[in-house]
């Protein structure tokens, strides 16, 4: 048996092998070497690096495309693995082993991080587990890949002695989840950026522009009225911006104006004037930029729902904005932009039975009476939605909630129906998509109230078309956003909130294993075998094992675990004490 003091302590003896499982090329069949991981000497940190010990590895349904595209996933640059190996596991915990002498001053053996894998250097995305090979090993060297970056400093974060191993690794995925409530779209026009006013012939609407104009250097006008033009020419006098008509050209023409604009990147800003042609949005929309907003000012629905790039929702933040005017400026900022859930309202989690979905309706809950008093988590799998009853239903009782559980395989009456129903009529505030599929997120939106949230938090390939009503963006305020990955500032938060006890992201662990089930455990992973998270611990050895079995395979560890089963420290610190070799 060994102790956990030891286990913690800095001065714990170190192999001088790690196990590590490398990834050669796509397809799991190129993760280690014949069905198992690789033996590698550790090595000595240099001066400028740290040796770390993996404690324990999240696994990530997102790691699904780097195993299917190997090198040439977007994050790999065409790298050829057999010469170049990269390694899974961004959702990591570890602790630092050895320091080397010039990181002396900020570093310690025995001190505990998270890593947040999304860096950037030089404006490229060097991400931990992709680029940078991850936590799917026993020990590895860090060093200038993780602190010499854009940010000015490295990407680690702390975590208190008291954090459980495996929560610490799931901050990365929490983080996500938070992070798909934050404000991540650009709400103002771009400073310096290229805008895009699009009227109509013989459009005699008298408009203002209370904020935004201070921002574009350069301003194409396409039928507006005469009123508008003086208007713009006078609060833009004296910033020697750049005014360009475009009168008299329809959507087929929209190409080539961009073109010749913007050299075909696509205008930051664009700006419809009465919008009425639900095919003239369609494709006027897709010429907004990465983080671009679209801003449409009407008091007439469109003529049917424009096809949105729902991918570029979700990966390029793309916003749409508007109001009823005549104040152009009035949809931009804050105020009018929600990005969290409503407080006392209804939101309806689609593909809630999932790891994330789960994690989404868990934070629901535990926000207690600043978010919605009525959940309605919604999936397939009728084993996820069961297992999702069971762990989440106490909780929700504790907190006051209502929590409603719906299959839609298993009903008569569709889901659009059902919450229509559940809601009267009103529809829900909230409609959170953890479904990376099109038509399901264009299904979503359709019991949405006026001014509800469509939260595309599942990402589809940006070109990935699905017809929305953007008449509710500026008749009702509806929103539509969507976020991909979390910022190191959401892990921080995550970290915070669990050491407050407002997140339990433990509660997310529905399997665990040693480092040689490491690969069952993706395999499980890709096959949505279990509803919850899989956590590996790379220190020890067992089998993939869900918590509801624990007491079949590890009993005086399972005796730890809370009912549900939920995973708790408690229950860690015996699986170390059983299965950790010193």
């Amino acid at each position: 048996m060994s102790d956990i003091k030891l286990y913690k302590s800095p001065d714990t003896a170190i192999p001088p092998n790690t196990l590590a499982w490398n990834m050669y090329g796509p397809g799991i069949e190129n993760i280690g070497v014949e069905g198992k991981p690789e033996a590698f000497p550790i090595p000595e940190p240099d001066s400028d690096q740290l040796l770390v010990r993996v404690d324990a590895v999240g696994l990530c349904f997102s790691d699904v495309k780097l195993i299917k595209q190997g090198g040439t996933h977007p994050k790999l640059y065409n790298r050829d693995l057999k010469q170049e190996p990269t390694r899974l596991g961004h959702e990591a915990t570890f602790t630092i082993m050895k320091v080397g002498e010039k990181l002396r001053d900020r570093y310690q053996p025995g001190q505990r991080f998270a890593i947040q894998p999304d860096i950037y250097v030089g404006g490229k995305s060097t991400a931990y587990g992709y680029t940078i090979p991850g936590g799917l090993t026993q020990y590895h060297l860090i060093g200038s890949e993780i602190f010499n970056t854009d940010r000015g400093a490295d990407y680690l974060i702390p975590v208190d002695q008291q954090f459980g191993y495996a929560e610490a690794a799931l901050t990365e995925p929490w983080a996500c989840v938070f992070g798909a409530y934050t404000q991540r779209r650009r709400l103002e026009p771009k400073s310096g950026g290229t805008m895009w006013i699009l009227g109509a012939p013989g459009l005699g609407e008298t408009y203002q522009f209370s904020r935004g104009l201070e921002h574009p250097q350069t301003i194409v006008l396409t039928d507006v009225p005469s009123s508008l033009l003086g208007l713009i020419k006078e609060k833009t006098a004296g910033r020697n911006v750049n005014l360009v008509i475009r009168d008299g050209i329809g959507p087929a023409a929209f190409p080539a104006l961009s073109a010749e604009i913007t050299g075909g990147l696509g205008f930051d800003d664009i700006v419809v004037l009465n919008p009425r042609s639900a095919e003239d949005v369609s494709e006027a929309a897709k010429l907004i930029t990465r983080r671009g907003t679209f801003n449409l000012i009407g008091q007439q629905p469109l003529d049917g729902k424009p096809l949105i790039d729902v991918g570029r929702i979700h990966y390029d933040y793309t916003a749409y904005v508007g109001n009823p005017g005549p104040d152009i400026g009035a949809s931009y900022g804050e105020a009018r932009n929600r990005a969290d859930l409503r407080a006392a309202g209804t939101a309806v989690f689609v593909g809630a039975g999932g790891p994330m979905g789960q994690m989404h309706v868990q934070r629901a809950i535990e926000m207690n009476e600043a978010g919605p008093d009525c959940i309605i988590a919604t999936d397939v799998n009728t084993e996820r939605l069961s297992a999702l009853e069971q762990t989440l239903s106490p909780l929700a009782r504790k907190a006051g909630k209502k929590l409603i559980t719906f299959n839609p395989s298993e009903e008569t009456i569709s889901l659009c129906d059902f919450v229509m129903k559940q809601t009267k009529n009103a529809g829900a505030d909230d409609v959170i998509v953890s479904v990376p599929i099109g038509a399901v997120m264009a299904e979503a939106a359709e019991f949405m109230k006026p001014d509800g949230m469509l939260v595309l938090f599942a990402g589809v390939p940006n070109g990935t078309f699905a017809p929305l009503d953007l008449s509710q963006v500026y008749l009702g305020n509806a929103q539509y956003t969507g976020t991909s990955g979390s910022r190191i500032e959401d892990q921080q938060a995550v970290v915070a909130k669990t050491l407050s006890g407002e997140v339990s992201p433990a509660q997310a662990v529905a399997a665990i294993g040693g480092m040689n089930a490491a690969v069952e455990g993706v395999q499980a992973m890709m096959e949505g075998r279990f509803p919850g998270k899989i956590v590996i611990f790379p220190q020890m050895d067992f089998p993939l094992t869900p918590l509801d079995q624990l007491d079949r395979v590890l009993p005086d560890v399972a005796r730890y675990m809370n009912p549900g089963p939920v995973w708790t420290r408690e229950a860690e610190t015996a699986l170390i004490e059983e299965r950790w070799q010193a």
